[in-house]
Parts: structure tokens; C-alpha cells; sequence
């Protein structure tokens, strides 16, 4: 039964939970999508939604607090300025889950965790095609 039990620990140390909680939330929020495990992905949703909630209030305080949770900076900001002005008007629920099935070697359930309002950009791959697609007609002239 998992009466009273307050988190996942993942089968890790304390530090090394720490630790891969600290970069699994800056990744979410540096690309504001990641692919992971659904164990991880259950436990990164918590750290991260509360982070955006402290975030949204921009005081030193709260940014101490967050900075200490994250590595990078300028994820910091990031956040501070972007992600927690999107988020504004929520009262939560900043992240969603999508199933994606089982991993080939270990059946492991793997999932996207992505934030709410994060818009598949489907533009920039497009035009990546076309500036491909000139530079070999490029080469192909000389």
C-alpha cells in the first residue's frame, strides 16, 4: 500500500534525485517539453508546478528560492519573464502528460511532459526543409 508515502524515489540516492530533479525541470523549461519516463515525468510535474506558482510572483525572495532549485540563470529569468506571464491567469495545472506507449528495451512507459500553452512549432521545421533543400540546389549548380 503506498498510505503516507510523500514522494517517488525513483530507486535513487538522495542527492542523485536531487540532482536529476534540478536538470529535469531546467530542460522543461529551457525547451518547455521534454521526453521522459511517466515515474519521472509524475514527480518532475510537481517540482515544476510549483516553481511556476512561486514564480509568478516576482519578488527577491521567490527568486532566490527558485534559483536554488535550478542550474541555469538565465532559465531563471526565463521563467520569471515568459513562462510565469503565460501562466498568469491559471491556478495551476501549467503541465500536461501525453502518453507516448513503452520504451523497446525495458517496457518502460514513456511520456511527453510539456507545458500547457506549448505550441508545436511545425513553421520553423518547414522552413529548415526549404533552406535544405536551396543549399542543394546550390551545390548542384556549381
Amino acid at each position: 500500500m503506498k498510505h503516507r508515502r510523500g514522494f517517488n524515489p525513483l530507486e535513487r540516492m538522495a542527492a542523485h534525485r536531487k540532482a536529476l530533479h534540478r536538470s529535469m525541470v531546467t530542460s522543461l523549461f529551457r525547451h518547455e517539453r521534454i521526453r521522459t519516463t511517466r515515474a519521472k515525468a509524475l514527480e518532475i510535474r510537481r517540482s515544476a508546478e510549483k516553481l511556476i506558482t512561486r514564480a509568478k510572483e516576482d519578488t527577491v525572495h521567490n527568486r532566490r528560492l527558485v534559483s536554488s532549485r535550478l542550474f541555469d540563470e538565465g532559465i531563471v529569468a526565463k521563467l520569471f519573464t515568459n513562462i510565469a506571464l503565460r501562466m498568469k491567469e491559471r491556478n495551476g495545472g501549467y503541465t500536461r502528460i501525453i502518453k507516448l506507449g513503452e520504451r523497446a528495451g525495458d517496457a518502460a512507459e514513456v511520456v511527453i511532459l510539456e507545458l500547457v500553452d506549448y505550441k508545436l512549432d511545425t513553421d520553423g521545421t518547414a522552413k529548415k526543409a526549404k533552406k535544405k533543400e536551396a543549399k542543394a540546389r546550390d551545390k548542384g549548380k556549381k
